[in-house]
């Protein structure tokens, strides 16, 4: 009789790339395709220029450990997040109040809806208040904003509108064309 041995935060802090805690196991997450990279990057640069403003936590970007400590997720790695813990040399303590989940080439389809929708209850179970879908291909509907207290109706930002994540980040704003790369 063989028994499984649980992954931890320990063994998550040796894995090379990108990887998140769930249920146990280490999830490995493919690297993220050039359009999507540069989207959450954009999306970090905003947050970080919202936080030098505001002075009330620091943009977070890819490839990043949110440690949480749900029965099924000990951890979080999304594309961008906004964060109002303590920051160390550590993998961030608790879920961020924000975070942006920009969807790759392989992240559609019904199985792929579902896995995305029971991420988001994780992050919402966590403490985040606001989760991004970010999705640059479909149309017309660029980011649905999932909400804590509503999660189950997103408001919904196309181009030409500014995107928010309201409450958790009061003021900020971003246009969603800036989501685009730009052609001159």
């Amino acid at each position: 009789m063989s028994t499984k041995v649980e992954a931890t935060i320990a063994d998550l802090s040796e894995v090379e790339g990108k990887a998140e805690l769930v249920n146990g196991e280490i999830v490995h997450m493919p690297p993220t395709g050039g359009i999507p990279n540069l989207a959450a990057f954009k999306i970090t640069l905003s947050l970080h220029n919202y936080a030098e403003l505001t002075k009330s936590g620091v943009a977070v970007g890819d490839n990043a450990a949110f440690v949480v400590n749900l029965p099924n997720r000990k951890s979080f790695s999304p594309d961008a997040a906004f964060y109002t813990g303590e920051v160390t040399m550590k993998f961030f303590e608790g879920a961020p109040v924000f975070a942006v989940e920009v969807r790759s080439e392989g992240d559609y389809g019904p199985k792929m809806e579902k896995k995305m929708a029971a991420k988001r209850a994780d992050y919402f179970a966590a403490g985040t208040q606001v989760v991004w879908d970010v999705d640059l291909l479909r149309g017309p509907d660029v980011v649905r904003a999932f909400h804590a207290s509503d999660p189950q109706h997103p408001r919904i930002f196309r181009r030409g509108e500014m995107a928010d994540a309201e409450p958790a980040l009061p003021g900020w704003r971003m246009p969603v064309d800036d989501l685009f790369l730009q052609k001159d």
